[in-house]
Order: C-alpha cells, then sequence, then structure tokens
C-alpha cells in the first residue's frame, strides 16, 4: 500500500473512532494519525519477537545482535537455526525455552507448517491457529504481528496489559478490565472495523506506543 493510502485508511480509521467513541476523540485529535507502518519481513518479525519476549528493548537489541552474529552478521535461514544445538544458542543469551522456541520456528517453516507467502489470503483466526502452533508464540504475539507486521486493521489486542490499563483510565472504570470487557466495548462504541487503530490509540494516551516512527 503506498503512502498516501495508509494516510488516507489511518483517516478514514480515526474518523469512524472520533464519530463513534466520545472517549478517543480527545485523544485522537492530541496524537494524529497513527504512524506505524506494515511490512513483509514475517519470519524475522517473529524470531525477533521470540528473542525479546520478556527482555528490556536494549537488552532484547543485545542479545538479537549476538544472535545474528553467530551466523555471521545476518538473520538466520531456518536451516541455519537448525545447524545449532541449544547449548549454541544459549552461548549468545538465549534460554533454553527461546533457544527451543527459534528452532521450532525453524522447524515449522521447513516442513511447510508456517507458510508465509499464504497468510495474505488467511482470515486472523487462521493466522493465530497456525502460528500459535509454534512453541512460544501467543496469542498475544501473533495480535502484535497482525498489527504490526501484516497491518490488519481489525485487531483487539483484549489481553495486552497495555490495554487494559488504558481502558481502566481513558473510560473511568474502577477496575482493570478483562478480555471480555475489553471486547464488549469495542463492540458497544463501534470499533470494528479499525480496532488495530483503536488500540494505537489507547496505548497512545499511556504514552506507550509499542510501534512508532
Amino acid at each position: 500500500m503506498e503512502a498516501n493510502d495508509v494516510q488516507n485508511t489511518y483517516q478514514t480509521a480515526a474518523d469512524h473512532l472520533s464519530e463513534h467513541d466520545p472517549h478517543l476523540g480527545p485523544i485522537i485529535a492530541k496524537y494524529g494519525l497513527p504512524k506505524f507502518r506494515p511490512h513483509t519481513d514475517y519470519y524475522q518479525d517473529l524470531v525477533e519477537s521470540i528473542i525479546g519476549q520478556q527482555l528490556s528493548v536494549k537488552a532484547a537489541a543485545t542479545i538479537r545482535g549476538r544472535f545474528k552474529d553467530l551466523f555471521g552478521g545476518k538473520l538466520p535461514t531456518p536451516t541455519e537455526i537448525l545447524s545449532k544445538d541449544t547449548d549454541q544458542l544459549r552461548a549468545v543469551g538465549l534460554s533454553a525455552q527461546k533457544a527451543n522456541y527459534v528452532r521450532d520456528l525453524a522447524e515449522h517453516v521447513l516442513d511447510g507448517r508456517v507458510t508465509f507467502d499464504r497468510l495474505a489470503d488467511q482470515t486472523n483466526d487462521e493466522i493465530i491457529a497456525e502460528l500459535t502452533d509454534v512453541k512460544g508464540i501467543g496469542e498475544w504475539t501473533v495480535h502484535m504481528f497482525l498489527m504490526f507486521a501484516m497491518g490488519r486493521l481489525d485487531v483487539l489486542a483484549h489481553g495486552d496489559l497495555g490495554i487494559r490499563n488504558a481502558i481502566r483510565k481513558v473510560y473511568d472504570l474502577d477496575h482493570a478490565p478483562t478480555p471480555q470487557e475489553i471486547k464488549d466495548i469495542a463492540e458497544k462504541y463501534n470499533w470494528a472495523p479499525y480496532q488495530t487503530v483503536a488500540c494505537w490509540y489507547l496505548w497512545s494516551a499511556l504514552d506507550n506506543k509499542p510501534i512508532d516512527d
């Protein structure tokens, strides 16, 4: 999608959300249009997501760098990953679990259980089912992948802690909402078909956007 098309789409989404949800209107006015841009580096995105789980941004960047250095400074192919055993992967900073997770992703790619070139034709639910079959990739990781790698506009990150905290703040709740309560709010205020954009604005309300320019 061309840059102008992306901007036009985000403008349509912002207008829709402003019209249907008075809570989001002031946030939209403050932060303007979303700035994230989809990409097609799907394999890299998932490898780096696994490596970065439960780490600070700085620590994740360090370990990703060491991981690539193990393979000559570049992102390894699935075959190259499987050429290293768990101990070799742990030596560059991966935990034993993450070493097994990146190897499992490599196996899924090589045997065709994960096929990136067909994802564009699949529904969100189909992609969630396919990718969560990989060890270490849960629903939250796939939600982020759908939103920020694939640019799917109608994904609700109902399990995200930031979204829960933002909704508690923005909608003046006395508790952090459950995933079902988040779904109910999204339905009440007609976020669809732009639930991804609604989430971006909620993250913005906490100054905690996961993807920015």
